[in-house]
């Protein structure tokens, strides 16, 4: 099947990572509007769930990456194309922006104390410096690449292509519910970015920027690695 149009997959990076930040964003706002309605776990799975549905909805046309540091280490993986990276940063950035946009126009004021565009931006848990979050996103967004390259790239997996959306999310449920409390839980440069602008609040952006790319970078250099590995026959 021919791979539809750049403009095609860039509409369908845009509308992908809007449901998906879109749906991880109304869990936040939930745990504000009606607090002990959704806990951790619950925003957890609006993130990973978001994720899953997006990637069967739209991953057929685009990749479903929806992530800056996905495109990045697909690419250093040579699964992607690098002409291809910008316009996929831009298009992904540009769904988050329409998300985050969305809940400030949706929540225009406080309810109680906090307003829900700024409870949607990323930051550190309470007590944890910027080099341990940045650390932690480093490495899980390093493993959650690892995981998207042999799911949904390497067909030597038996588990390669239809359980890609659920590995995929799955990972984000996880990685969110476990490390997310401790490093802000993005792993994803556009899902902090976009609420950053929205809000107006700069001050963490640079971590959930710089760790996932990186993790995202090292992941694919790792599976050429092992791309390159010959299996060994018992």
């Amino acid at each position: 099947m021919d791979k539809p149009a750049l403009t095609t997959r860039l509409a369908a990076e845009v509308l992908g990572t809007f449901g998906f930040f879109f749906m991880g964003f109304m869990g936040v706002a939930s745990l504000i509007k009606e607090p002990g309605s959704i806990g951790i776990a619950g925003i957890a799975a609006g993130f990973g769930l978001g994720l899953a549905l997006m990637i069967f909805a739209f991953g057929h046309i685009s990749g479903g990456h929806f992530n800056p540091a996905v495109s990045l280490g697909l690419a250093v993986g040579r699964k992607f194309p690098w002409m291809e990276v910008l316009p996929y940063w831009a298009a992904q950035l540009v769904g988050g922006l329409i998300a985050a946009g969305v809940i400030r126009i949706v929540f225009p004021t406080a309810i109680g104390k906090t307003l829900v565009s700024d409870a949607i931006v990323n930051a550190p848990g309470a007590g944890v410096s910027s080099g341990v979050a940045v650390i932690l996103e480093i490495i899980a967004t390093f493993l959650f690449l690892l995981v998207i390259l042999t799911v949904a790239t390497d067909t030597r997996a038996p588990w390669n292509g239809v359980l890609a959306p659920v590995a995929i999310g799955m990972f984000i449920f996880t990685a969110a519910t476990v490390v997310g409390p401790i490093s802000g839980g993005s792993f994803n440069p556009a899902r902090s970015l976009a609420p950053a602008i929205i809000a107006g609040e700069w001050g963490n952006v640079w971590i959930y920027i710089v760790g996932p790319l990186v993790g995202g970078a090292i992941a694919g250099a790792v599976h050429l690695y092992f791309r390159s590995t010959e299996p060994v026959t018992p």
